[in-house]
C-alpha cells in the first residue's frame, strides 16, 4: 500500500505516458491486494462451513444410534456377506443377524467420536486458490475436495481407531461368532471378511455424507450462514 501511495506523490512531476503507467501499476496493485483479501475470507469461509459441518451434523453420528438409526449412513451387512444375513435368519438365528448390524453401527459411533479432531486437522489444508473454485463450484463441492484430497490419509489414521472401537463396542466377539455359525453350516462357501476395512470405509462415507448436508444447508439456506464471514462469502455465490 505504502507502493501506491508513492506512486501517486510523483504524479505531479511525470509526464502524460508516465502517468498512464503509473496509475496502471497502481490499479494491478490494488487489485492483487483486494483479490489476495478476498481469496483469504473465501478460504476462511469455506473452512468455517466444513467445521460448522463437523461440529452439527457428524457430532450426531457419535451419539448412540447416530448411525444405526439415520437411514442415510446406516452400516448393513456387507454386500459380500447378504448370504450370511440370509443363512442365519433362515436357520433362526435373526437376532444374532441383527446384533452383528448393531455392533458394526456402534462401532463406527465411537469410532468417529474418538477421530472428529482428524477431519478438524484436514480442513485446514484447504488453499485459496482451491477456495474459489470450491465456492462457485457444485453444493457439495467443498466436501467433495475434501473427500478427494484426504480420504487416503484420513483412512490410515481412522483405520486403528475403528479397530479399536470394534473391539471396545464388543463387535469383533459378535462377528467372530457369526463367522463361525455360518462356516459350521452344509454346504456353504466359507467366509472371512474384513470387518475392519469395511467399517472404515462406512464411517467415512457416512462422515463426508452428513458434512456435504450441511454445506449444502449453508449454499441453499441464508439462515444456516450464521456468522458474518459465511454470509459474506457466500453471498459471492449467490451472486454468480
Amino acid at each position: 500500500m505504502k507502493k501506491i501511495f508513492l506512486l501517486l506523490f510523483l504524479i505531479p512531476i511525470v509526464s502524460n505516458a508516465q502517468l498512464k503507467d503509473l496509475l496502471k501499476k497502481a490499479e494491478e496493485q490494488l487489485t492483487s491486494i483486494t483479490n489476495k483479501d478476498s481469496g483469504l475470507d473465501i478460504a476462511a469461509g469455506l473452512k468455517e462451513a466444513l467445521n460448522k459441518g463437523v461440529d452439527v451434523q457428524v457430532s450426531k453420528l457419535t451419539a448412540t444410534d447416530g448411525f444405526y438409526k439415520n437411514q442415510a449412513v446406516k452400516i448393513l451387512m456387507p454386500e459380500e456377506l447378504q448370504k450370511v444375513d440370509k443363512a442365519l435368519r433362515k436357520m433362526g438365528m435373526s437376532k444374532l443377524a441383527d446384533d452383528g448390524i448393531k455392533a458394526l453401527n456402534r462401532a463406527a459411533e465411537d469410532a468417529v467420536k474418538e477421530s472428529t479432531p482428524i477431519f478438524v486437522d484436514a480442513i485446514k489444508n484447504i488453499t485459496i486458490t482451491d477456495a474459489k473454485n470450491i465456492l462457485l463450484g457444485n453444493q457439495d463441492a467443498a466436501t467433495n475436495y475434501l473427500q478427494g484430497s484426504t480420504r487416503n490419509p484420513l483412512y490410515a489414521k481412522f483405520n486403528p481407531v475403528v479397530q479399536k472401537s470394534i473391539g471396545k463396542v464388543g463387535a469383533d466377539v459378535i462377528w467372530n461368532n457369526i463367522i463361525k455359525k455360518y462356516n459350521s453350516l452344509p454346504l456353504v462357501s466359507k467366509v472371512n471378511p474384513d470387518i475392519n476395512d469395511y467399517v472404515t470405509n462406512k464411517a467415512l462415507d457416512g462422515v463426508f455424507k452428513m458434512i456435504a448436508v450441511e454445506e449444502v444447508n449453508i449454499r441453499t439456506n441464508i439462515k444456516s450462514r450464521t456468522s458474518d464471514l459465511l454470509m459474506k462469502v457466500f453471498a459471492l455465490q449467490d451472486k454468480k
